[in-house]
C-alpha cells in the first residue's frame, strides 16, 4: 500500500489530479478505510479548487483518525474560505 500511496502523491505533485482522484476512489470503493487516502483525495480536490469535496474528504479522514494531517488541512482551508473583505462586495 505504501508504494501505491507514493505513486498517488507523485501524481498529485505532477498535476495529474483526475488520475489521482480516480485511483484513490478505486481504493476507497474497494473498502480500504485509510485516513491517508481521504487526505490525499482532499488535497487533489483542493488543488482543483473544489472546496466542498476537499472539505468532505478531510472530514472523512479526521473521522477515521482524529490525529490525521487532514485536521490541519481542514482548519487551514476553512480559514482561507472564511477570509474575505466584506466591504469589497458593497462597492
Amino acid at each position: 500500500m505504501t508504494k501505491i500511496k507514493e505513486n498517488i502523491k507523485k501524481l498529485i505533485d505532477e498535476g495529474a489530479l483526475q488520475e489521482a482522484i480516480t485511483q484513490l476512489g478505486t481504493l476507497i470503493d474497494d473498502g480500504c478505510e485509510d485516513d491517508e487516502l481521504y487526505y490525499l483525495r482532499g488535497n487533489a480536490y483542493r488543488k482543483l479548487c473544489n472546496w466542498q469535496q476537499a472539505l468532505n474528504n478531510y472530514l472523512e479522514a479526521i473521522s477515521l483518525n482524529p490525529e490525521s494531517p487532514a485536521k490541519e488541512a481542514h482548519r487551514m482551508l476553512m480559514e482561507i474560505l472564511e477570509f474575505y473583505n466584506k466591504d469589497m462586495y458593497n462597492q
